[in-house]
C-alpha cells in the first residue's frame, strides 16, 4: 500500500504540513533556548541574592530581630524550620531539579528548590548554608509555565497554513485538471472548445501549445474528411458509369456482367468502411437509450430464416450513448458472426451496477481465432483468411473500437472453451 500521496496536488500539500511543522519545532526550541531559559536563569540569580541576603550576619543583638522582622515585613521572605514550613505549604510544593542545579551553583553548596502555586507564586529554598531550614519567597507576576495556549496557537497556525497552500494548490490544479479532460476528449475524436489561458506562466505555455496542437489535428481531420469525401465522389462516378455499361454487355457475355458487379458491390463497401472509419459517428447526440430496444432492432434487421439469434431481455438502467454509432456497432459484430460461424448466435446484455458498467456479449459457435492473432484484429487494414473484420478493407473492427473507446468503453474478443467466438463489449453509465 502507498503511503505517501502520488498526485502534485497532494504531495506539494504535505510537502507544506512537513515544513511548517518542522518550523514550529525550531521556533519553539529557539524560544525555550533564547528566552525561557534565560529568563529563568535571571530568576534564579534573584532569588540567590535574595538568600545571601536573609543569612547577613549583623552582630548588634538588638538590631538583629529588628532588621529580621522588618525584612520579612517589606519583602514577604521568610526562614522556616522544615516541620513549619510544611504547615504553610512546603509538602505540595514540586521539585524543580534543573533550578537545584542551578541554585546549588550560585550559592556555592547542594541547594533544593520547590516551587508551590495558590493564592501566591511560593519558591522554597533549602540553602547550604542551613540545611535544617528552608527559606520562602514570594514572587508575583510569574504563573507555571503552561504550553496549551501555546500548542493550540500552533495547531491554529498549522490548520490555516495548510488550509491556504490546499486553496492555492487547486488553484494552480484547475488549469491542469481542465488540460486532462480536454485532452482525454481530444483522444476520443472529440475537439472541444479552446481552452481558456490562465495560472502560472509555465500552465499558460502548456495551454497555448494544446490549443495549437488541438486546432492543428482538427485541421487534419478535416482536411482528412475532405479528402476521402472528394476521392469517394471520384470513385463512384466512373463506378456508376462501369455499372451502366455493364447492363449494355450481350447475351454470350453474361458471365462478364456478373463479375463486374460483384467487384462495384465490393468497392462501394470498401468505401463506405472506409468513410465509417473515418467519420465514426462523432456528431451524433448522446442521448440516454435503452439498450433492449437497440439490440432488438439491430437482431430483427439481421435475422434470417436458416439462422437462430438468441436473446433474452434484461431490464437495466437507461446508457448516455449515441445511438446510430453503438447499433452499427452490434451490427457488425451480429454479422462477423453470421458470416463466419453456422450455429446458433446469444446475445446477452447484462449491468454491474458497482462498477457502473454495462456489458454487451456476441457468442458464436464458429471455429474462433487463433490466440496469436486476436491481438491485431482491431488495427486498421487487418485482413486474411481468419480475420473477422470484414471482406475487403479489413476495417470492421477497427470501426467497433474506434465508436467503443469514444464511450470511455472497451470491446474484447475471446475464445469460447466449447467452441465459438466471445465479443465482449462494455459501456459506461457515464460518457465522460
Amino acid at each position: 500500500m502507498k503511503v505517501l500521496p502520488q498526485s502534485a496536488f497532494g504531495q506539494t500539500v504535505l510537502l507544506i504540513g512537513v515544513l511548517l511543522l518542522v518550523n514550529q519545532v525550531v521556533s519553539y526550541i529557539s524560544i525555550a533556548i533564547y528566552i525561557l531559559q534565560p529568563n529563568a536563569q535571571q530568576v534564579n540569580q534573584l532569588l540567590a541574592k535574595q538568600v545571601k541576603a536573609v543569612f547577613i550576619d549583623i552582630d548588634d543583638p538588638v538590631l538583629r530581630p529588628a532588621m529580621a522582622e522588618a525584612f520579612h515585613k517589606e519583602t514577604g521572605i521568610g526562614v522556616y524550620r522544615e516541620n513549619v514550613a510544611m504547615q504553610l505549604g512546603l509538602q505540595h510544593a514540586i521539585h524543580y531539579p534543573f533550578r537545584s542545579e542551578e541554585m546549588s551553583f550560585l550559592l556555592g553548596g547542594p541547594a533544593e528548590v520547590r516551587i508551590s502555586q495558590g493564592d501566591e507564586y511560593l519558591f522554597w529554598i533549602r540553602p547550604p548554608q542551613s540545611p535544617n531550614w528552608w527559606v520562602k519567597i514570594p514572587l508575583t507576576g510569574l504563573e507555571e509555565e503552561n504550553l496549551y495556549p501555546l500548542l493550540v496557537i500552533l495547531a491554529i497556525l498549522g490548520v490555516v497554513s495548510v488550509a491556504g497552500g490546499w486553496l492555492f494548490v487547486r488553484q494552480l490544479n484547475r488549469p491542469l485538471t481542465a488540460l486532462q479532460n480536454a485532452a482525454e476528449e481530444v483522444g476520443r475524436g472529440n475537439f472541444p472548445e479552446p481552452l481558456e489561458e490562465h495560472g502560472t506562466t509555465e500552465v499558460v505555455s502548456v495551454t497555448q501549445a494544446f490549443n495549437h496542437m488541438s486546432k492543428g489535428i482538427l485541421q487534419l481531420e478535416d482536411d482528412r474528411n475532405l479528402l476521402m469525401a472528394g476521392i469517394s465522389h471520384d470513385l463512384r462516378t466512373p463506378l456508376t458509369r462501369i455499372r451502366l455499361a455493364s447492363e449494355m454487355i450481350s447475351v454470350e457475355d453474361e458471365f462478364l456482367k456478373e463479375g463486374i458487379e460483384g467487384d462495384i458491390d465490393d468497392m462501394n463497401k470498401i468505401i463506405d468502411q472506409f468513410i465509417d472509419y473515418i467519420r465514426h459517428d462523432t456528431k451524433d447526440t448522446i442521448e440516454s437509450s435503452d439498450l433492449n430496444e437497440l439490440l432488438k432492432e439491430v437482431i430483427q434487421a439481421e435475422k434470417t430464416q436458416d439462422r437462430v439469434i438468441d436473446y433474452e431481455e434484461n431490464k437495466i438502467s437507461l446508457v448516455p450513448i449515441r445511438y446510430i454509432a453503438i447499433k452499427r456497432v452490434m451490427a457488425n459484430l451480429i454479422q462477423n458472426a453470421l458470416r463466419y460461424s453456422d450455429g446458433k448466435i446469444t446475445v446477452e446484455l447484462s449491468e454491474k451496477v458497482k462498477s457502473n458498467q454495462v456489458i454487451i456479449t456476441v457468442v458464436d459457435e464458429g471455429p474462433g481465432i487463433p490466440e496469436d492473432e486476436i491481438s491485431r484484429l482491431f488495427q486498421p487494414f487487418t485482413q486474411g483468411d481468419i480475420a473477422r473484420g470484414g471482406e475487403g478493407s479489413g476495417l470492421g473492427l477497427a470501426i467497433i473500437k474506434r465508436i467503443v473507446d469514444s464511450h470511455g468503453g472497451s470491446v474484447k474478443l475471446t475464445n469460447v472453451t466449447e467452441g465459438g467466438l466471445k465479443a465482449t463489449v462494455t459501456l459506461p453509465f457515464k460518457l465522460n
